[in-house]
């Protein structure tokens, strides 16, 4: 089986690709990673000497690059697509660097994909597409699509693309939508990472506006597992969502963080909210639990405790990208 990663030295992706050397040994990995900010090659440093593994770098929206990688290597049997900008803070700023990724990129990789007849192509994409989820409900996969920042917008036309594909050219895709991701190697911009490296320094953790906004929680290694289940046993043409039960605001997610971490709540700075804020994210991941029996395994309690233990023993990881400080709140 020859997998073609595309963002493989991200966040999710690593974590992907790491679970798939681990579990389907006569599989073999390429990874093509432009390695921007949030792309870090020691991500997989553990990795990169195996021979199932080879590691090419590389911009989906440059097209001559793309089709280089599928001529050098010929058809791929799957194709899984973790490449894209994915930060929303950053996207209110830079929103042309956004629709470049998410949506050119993507384009540039589905045709790359139909002309070298892959096997199957697998986009990744975000809750964030359906907009904010009123109370007392939760998004299925029917669910129009309401996109409240460049980032969601710009993966909402990624994804509404890569099914385009699929009916125009007979490509077998599947699109998964999952909730926040958390885990080892976050690049530590994002809410968790920020916030424990934050307060292993003594700093202060940033909390948007009144800190009531509701975010449903997945353990990284979990959604791992349902990309896996999908890209090998997905519906064609599908569309499935990935959550959890762990709806959370995002100030008492916080208040459990520095607790956990022996901090008192003089550490949460309030600050103000960013535009477009979404108020509430919850999915309903019934279609794939029914259909390809996953559901999540690790806890919050469970994957906080890792979390904040793996970023506790790697600080040669995190501290050079920290110097790399990125605070949109300022500038709002």
């Amino acid at each position: 089986m020859r997998l073609l990663v595309t963002g493989g030295l991200g966040f999710i992706g690593s974590n992907f690709i790491r679970l798939v050397l681990a579990e389907r040994p006569d599989w073999h990995v390429v990874n093509c990673d432009a390695v921007t900010y949030a792309g870090n090659p020691a991500n997989l440093s553990d990795i990169q000497d195996s021979p199932k593994y080879a590691f090419v770098r590389g911009d989906i929206a440059d097209e001559r690059a793309v089709m280089d990688l599928f001529e050098t290597n010929g058809s791929f049997d799957m194709v899984v697509n973790f490449a894209a900008e994915t930060h929303v803070d950053r996207s209110l700023h830079q929103s042309a660097v956004f629709l470049r990724t998410n949506v050119a990129g993507t384009e540039v990789l589905l045709r790359a994909s139909t002309e070298g007849k892959a096997g199957r192509f697998l986009q990744i994409s975000t809750d964030e597409v359906y907009g904010s989820t009123p109370e007392g409900t939760r998004f299925t996969e029917t669910h129009p699509l309401e996109p409240s920042s460049p980032y969601s917008a710009s993966k909402a036309g990624a994804d509404l693309t890569v099914l385009a594909f699929g009916r125009s050219f007979g490509l077998p895709v599947v699109v998964t939508r999952s909730s926040n991701n958390y885990g080892p190697y976050q690049y530590p911009e994002k809410l968790l990472p920020l916030f424990i490296t934050n307060l292993m320094a003594g700093k202060q953790v940033p909390v948007y506006g009144d800190g009531l906004q509701v975010r449903n929680w997945l353990y990284v290694e979990d959604n791992c597992r349902a990309v896996l289940a999908v890209l090998e046993n997905g519906e064609d043409g599908a569309v499935y969502n990935v959550g959890s039960e762990n709806e959370v605001t995002n100030l008492d997610m916080t208040k459990t963080l520095i607790t956990a971490m022996g901090k008192g709540e003089d550490s949460i700075m309030y600050v103000t909210d960013r535009p477009g804020h979404d108020r509430r994210y919850a999915l309903d991941s019934s279609k794939l639990t029914n259909e390809l029996g996953w559901r999540p395994t690790v806890s919050l309690e469970e994957g906080m405790q890792r979390t904040v233990e793996w970023y506790i023993a790697n600080r040669s990881w995190w501290e050079p990208l920290k110097q790399k400080s990125y605070e949109p709140w300022k500038r709002w």
